[in-house]
């Protein structure tokens, strides 16, 4: 089975997107499964997950009716309040929906870079990892650090680090974020997905602009633990479906077709746990 693990829907009238402003041109619209559905008949992509894009739990209950809705979506990465007092509970209910298999927390737009190490966060972590959820890391290259003091804490906790922690690539910036990833790789369990890169580089980006950055991650992961993403539509600022997959191919072509299928589809359905 091929999966695109990172996709997204929005429907603007929702109003919970605060980072979802007219200045973002052709995405500033709503998204919605016919939309995508094109998309994935032509690449061969049998299914994907649908990742939060508001911190709500509104928003989850939204996604989660249209994974009700929609045969392919595989599963659904939702949010909660991991600072709530009722977290573990509101998690619970949650994770009653079978197509619930993770959530995220909007690490990214959190000032404290050591917010995800706060005691009153214990909680919600124990109940994900409870309930067999996921665990989603949205950071940028200056979380990893306090990422793998959140890991070594949990190390049984499935976590996919979203985005390649978002490198800087449109400023041709490697080194701290490199060794911080190899360091992840080594030291924890993570998955980290292929995903997000084009948005992270310069608008005429080339192959060769993403590949020192790809080519770490696999010497770091390995193929058994990439997972393929497209980030549609937030990828469309940038490139086209069609584009980023193309550019994938490129990118994988020493690979053999079992880890490629793995990057493709068979380590999501590993690292979220889905049931067909």
């Amino acid at each position: 089975m091929k999966i695109d693990a990172h996709q997204h829907f929005w429907a603007l009238a929702r109003g919970d997107y605060g980072w979802l402003t007219p200045d973002l041109g052709a995405i500033y619209r709503d998204f919605a499964p016919n939309d995508l559905a094109p998309l994935l008949a032509a690449a061969g992509i049998d299914g994907t997950i649908l990742v939060q894009a508001a911190p709500t739990v509104a928003e989850t209950n939204y996604m989660l009716s249209l994974a009700e809705q929609t045969a392919f979506i595989k599963g659904v990465v939702g949010w909660v309040d991991f600072e709530a007092s009722d977290a573990p509970a509101q998690i619970a209910t949650l994770a009653s929906r079978p197509a619930l298999v993770g959530l995220r927390p909007m690490i990214q737009d959190i000032a404290d870079p050591l917010w995800m190490l706060g005691d009153a966060l214990t909680p919600a972590f124990d109940a994900l990892q409870q309930h067999g959820l996921t665990f989603d890391a949205l950071t940028l290259p200056h979380h990893l650090g306090p990422l793998r003091a959140l890991l070594a804490r949990h190390p049984e906790m499935r976590v996919v680090i979203d985005h390649g922690s978002k490198p800087l690539i449109r400023d041709a910036i490697m080194r701290d974020w490199a060794d911080d990833m190899t360091a992840l790789a080594h030291e924890t369990n993570a998955w980290c997905k292929l995903s997000g890169l084009v948005t992270e580089a310069k608008a005429d980006w080339a192959v060769d602009d993403l590949r020192p950055y790809v080519d770490h991650l696999l010497n770091s992961f390995g193929p058994s633990r990439l997972i393929w993403g497209s980030d549609w539509p937030v990828c469309t600022l940038t490139s086209s479906y069609e584009r980023w997959l193309e550019t994938t191919d490129v990118l994988l072509s020493q690979l053999s077709n079992d880890e490629r299928q793995a990057v493709m589809g068979g380590n999501a359905a590993r690292a979220y746990n889905l049931r067909d």
